[in-house]
């Protein structure tokens, strides 16, 4: 007597499993500002909002940011004005990319949101919005890993607390320019928006397409079933 059992060989399964994960993925940002004054009595201008959102995907070899860093020109345009040609001038410039993550500015609470794609070996992502107005104040990540141990995430959210670029010295929301020269490395910032307060918001990746299985997985699969076809006979 004889009957067949379909089987996946053991010594291939990661094979399988990094091939499933490798491809261009689309990801959706959601950028929920909950700063206001109940959040933050004291500590809430009349005019407050965020500047539009500037960012990009790149592998580890590229830092636009980083804490204990000191802020790019482009990096500090932003913190301080709100302005994104500088940085999306350094996004080119390292990655050769004109496309970039952005979205509008927000007044008050609320949500913005934006669409972008990675690539496998490019799945860090920064992205950056200025803490408006302030001297030089912003809220952002910096190379986030979206694929950690080469599996794409489904869904990740960060909170936002304030960093202080290190290039003004003003102290308060409304604080005349006063450039820091030399510029100092980029720090959480204390008063008046001290990280042991509630964060001003948060960012939410969610994945939305995974990789179309490419002609080398559809490959794979036919060996495979070729390969896990057994005959036991007893």
């Amino acid at each position: 007597m004889s009957y067949y059992t379909n089987y996946i060989p053991a010594v291939l399964i990661p094979v399988l499993f990094q091939a499933a994960c490798y491809g261009q993925v689309s990801y959706r940002v959601d950028f929920d500002v909950t700063w206001s004054a109940d959040t933050h009595p004291g500590a809430y201008p009349i005019d407050a909002h965020f500047s539009p959102l500037i960012g990009t995907t790149h592998d580890d070899s590229v830092s636009f940011w980083e804490p204990g860093g000191i802020a790019s020109d482009g990096i500090e345009q932003m913190a301080e004005t709100g302005g994104t040609g500088g940085l999306a001038g350094e996004i080119a410039a390292a990655t050769g990319r004109r496309t970039r993550i952005t979205s509008s500015s927000i007044f008050g609470t609320g949500r913005r949101s934006a669409v972008f794609s990675a690539e496998p070996d490019e799945s860090l992502i920064t992205l950056v919005t200025m803490v408006a107005p302030s001297p030089d104040w912003f809220v952002g990540v910096s190379g986030l890993e979206l694929r950690p141990g080469g599996m794409w995430t489904n869904s990740l959210t960060v909170d936002l607390f304030a960093w202080d670029a290190g290039t003004d010295s003003g102290a308060d929301f409304n604080s005349d320019d006063f450039d820091t020269v030399p510029r100092t490395p980029i720090a959480l910032l204390g008063e008046p928006l001290p990280n042991t307060a509630p964060p001003l918001g948060t960012f939410t990746f969610t994945l939305l397409t995974v990789p179309e299985p490419s002609s080398w997985l559809l490959g794979v699969s036919c060996c495979l079933a070729g390969m896990g076809r057994r005959t036991r006979a007893f």
